[in-house]
This record gives C-alpha cells, structure tokens and sequence, in this order.
C-alpha cells in the first residue's frame, strides 16, 4: 500500500481502513505465535500499512 493512494481517501474511509488493518495484525500475530503464518514479514508490512494510514489522518486534521 503506498502513501499516495492513501491520502487521497477520506478520513471516513481512512478510519475504517485502520480498523481493519488492526485487526489483520492481530490475526496475524496470534497466526505467529501459533505457528500457521508461513510469510513471516507480513506483521511487519501491516503494521507499516497502520502507520501510514495514522499519518494521513493526521495529515487531514492538520489541514482541517
């Protein structure tokens, strides 16, 4: 997911899209710990993928 096709979404969308993103990640972690996850970087680009998305909605609050 890149950063330009995230600031383009509104804060609407964008605050769903972060409520399911945690949820993967938490999916993902318990998948971790129980040893079903065979790509191992996913948690990690999930949790990028949470911190662009954050940075955008702050961005528009900024500008709000």
């Amino acid at each position: 997911m890149k950063y330009t096709d995230i600031k383009t979404k509104s804060q609407e969308e964008l605050k769903s899209l972060l409520k399911e993103k945690k949820v993967l990640l938490f999916e993902l972690k318990a998948k971790l710990k129980t040893m079903q996850l065979t790509n191992t970087s996913e948690p990690r680009v999930t949790k990028k993928d949470i911190a662009k998305i954050q940075t955008a909605i702050s961005a528009l609050a900024k500008s709000n």
